[in-house]
């Protein structure tokens, strides 16, 4: 394996998740235990994919405050290079999930204006642009306003491009980027969202949308159903394995996108690519933080669950 030179452009933030002990019920006060540690798609994906050999920096936006200062360290811990903007005045972007009992997300709320606000201006900073030219791919997330992905992606012309969805709402950021994209990941709310249709068409025809609207490469991941991976040559399943353990659903989409988009690098046959972003994604679902331990024996141990891929008709 090499070590691929990845910048990542897009969320690095305060990540909160409440787990309720006990049932879900609308206006009512739940037990239940709170988390906190740092997340965001890009930052997430990377410091997957850091374990799995890449070198890695990322350009984000934090605040002037105690939870910029949370991020900024947790970014310097993982060994990553840190080419934030950081805005005095301004409060550090976060992410809060409300989980139920079994680890799934009831509902989120996110408090991130300074995206909105800083993100396409400072695309144009010309340090950006040094960083773009030494690095072998780019990552980035629809944490970035549409106007900002769109600067993005010319300055990447000659780079491979790999991007997060995020959300349903935010996924349609992407639309007029994909055709610069190597490839994008998303669950198939997101998928149908970018699409413009609906979360019961069939999965094919999802697909063939996206085609037409010029995306060449997409994952496509459905809860506990057949994640769906496309490329020109065709479109391939795999039977996600069963957790041993559900601890948090959250990051493992992030996980899945850091993990296969290293293996893509690594010129990985598209297929075995998305099994070891399945196995990174495995090991997400059971571990309680962010990102999990991808150590070599987990690492094997969870691919070695992973189904062969597919072939759809």
């Amino acid at each position: 394996m090499t070590s691929p030179k990845i910048l990542a452009v897009g969320g690095a933030h305060i990540d909160r998740r409440g787990q309720m002990t006990g049932p879900f019920v609308p206006g009512a006060s739940i037990p239940g235990t709170m988390r906190e540690d740092v997340g965001g798609g890009a930052f997430n994906a990377l410091r997957t994919a850091a374990q799995r050999g890449a070198r890695g920096a990322i350009m984000s936006m934090r605040g002037g405050d105690p939870a910029g200062d949370t991020v900024a360290r947790a970014i310097a811990k993982a060994g990553i290079l840190d080419l934030s903007a950081v805005f005095l005045d301004r409060a550090t972007p976060s992410y809060t999930a409300l989980l139920d009992s079994e680890g799934d997300v009831v509902a989120a709320l996110a408090d991130m204006q300074l995206y909105e606000i800083a993100f396409p201006k400072q695309i144009r900073r010309a340090k950006l642009r040094e960083e773009i030219a030494a690095a072998d791919a780019i990552f980035c997330d629809a944490n970035i306003p549409a106007a900002g992905l769109q600067r993005l992606a010319p300055l990447a012309a000659d780079k491979p491009i790999f991007a997060i969805a995020i959300s349903p709402a935010k996924a349609v950021r992407l639309t007029e980027t994909l055709p610069a994209l190597s490839c994008l990941y998303m669950n198939w709310r997101e998928a149908a969202a970018l699409a413009g249709m609906g979360g019961d068409d069939p999965v094919e025809a999802i697909v063939e949308r996206l085609r037409a609207l010029g995306l060449a490469r997409g994952v496509i991941t459905r809860g506990s159903r057949q994640v769906i991976g496309f490329e020109p040559s065709g479109v391939i399943d795999v039977g996600p394995p069963a957790p041993r353990r559900i601890a948090d659903v959250t990051g493992a989409g992030d996980a899945l996108a850091g993990a296969m988009t290293v293996a893509l690098l690594n010129r990985a046959p598209f297929g075995e690519a998305l099994r070891e972003g399945m196995a990174a994604a495995l090991l997400a679902v059971e571990s309680p933080t962010s990102v999990p331990d991808l150590s070599k024996r987990a690492f094997a141990e969870a691919l070695a669950l992973v189904p062969d891929a597919a072939e759809m008709p």
